[in-house]
């Protein structure tokens, strides 16, 4: 499997959660807490930790090595809207620290800004992005960023962590809102 591969069933995963997370943002009424919760548990832990570690320490460097400018173009707004994302995901773990009379508006605004920021950057990567880097890399390349994405599973998420997350995402995506 190409490291883009890789990368592009982690965007489903993330895609999933997404969905979920669109619903908590809509819904009527109070969002459920605990749900919002494990969703940024989600988005740091999978999103940040492992999917975008995989790209900001492996994918984009070797792209960098084969040609692509690092501060502008593609991998530049990759990085920028990882920030954003960065700062929407904070943004939500302090609303849900507030009382809850006073952040309802604040956790599913910035839920809906996170929805649309990460599906269009998933979109930009899978269109953009992915088949550029398929036509850059060479083989060895491709070998090379897989077993660092496993290595990073391993040894910097840990044993069974990502399968963790998996689940946690289908558990999302299949819970229904109140």
């Amino acid at each position: 499997m190409k490291a883009t591969e890789t990368l592009r069933h982690e965007h489903d995963i993330i895609l999933l959660v997404l969905d979920a997370a669109e619903n908590e943002a809509t819904r009527q009424g109070a969002c459920d807490r605990q749900r919002v919760s494990q969703m940024v548990d989600f988005f740091r832990g999978f999103v940040d930790k492992c999917h975008h570690a995989k790209e900001e320490g492996y994918l984009f460097p070797t792209l960098v090595e084969r040609g692509l400018p690092l501060e502008e173009g593609p991998i530049a707004v990759m990085l920028d809207e990882h920030e954003e994302g960065r700062g929407h995901v904070r943004a939500i773990a302090a609303a849900l620290e507030q009382a809850e009379e006073d952040n309802e508006d604040a956790i599913a605004e910035h839920l809906a800004a996170f929805v649309d920021l990460l599906r269009a950057h998933i979109g930009k990567e899978n269109n953009v992005l992915f088949p550029l880097a398929d036509q850059l890399l060479g083989e060895s390349d491709q070998q090379f960023l897989t077993a660092e994405f496993e290595r990073v599973e391993r040894k910097e998420i840990g044993e069974g962590v990502h399968e963790r997350y998996h689940e946690l995402a289908h558990e999302l995506a299949g819970a229904r809102a109140h």
